[in-house]
């Protein structure tokens, strides 16, 4: 099974950034597919950004050119470059992980706990 574990969230100013690092253990499907998902207080959970392990990414709108997931192999870590952030960005992110290309659809296997990222304006 994979472990999850998200660091990096954090307050920020509105036009800030903040980098948000998914560590990953246990054993990784040799093909894969990561994403970062969030979630706001009364909202459902939202696919922001995904990675598969053929390098393939997927953003949603509302966070294309703005944010930039990337994945660290030797480190065995997901990131989320996060710029120009938006108080409408304020949510719990989670990171994700599957064999199956779920990309932004929230139907992945494994979940982290979640990192709170809140940007006031």
């Amino acid at each position: 099974q994979v472990q999850l574990v998200e660091s990096g969230g954090g307050s920020v100013q509105a036009g800030g950034s903040l980098r948000l690092s998914c560590a990953v253990s246990g054993y990784l499907y040799s093909t894969y597919c990561m994403g970062w998902f969030r979630q706001a207080p009364g909202k459902e959970r939202e696919g922001v950004a995904a990675i598969a392990s053929d390098g393939s990414t997927r953003y949603s709108d509302s966070v294309k050119g703005r944010f930039t997931i990337s994945k660290d192999n030797a480190k065995n870590t997901l990131y989320l470059q996060m710029n120009s952030l938006k108080p409408d960005d304020t949510a719990l992110y989670y990171c994700a992980a599957d064999w199956v290309r779920w990309y932004l659809t929230a139907r992945y296997r494994d979940w982290g706990q979640g990192t709170q990222v809140t940007v006031s304006s």
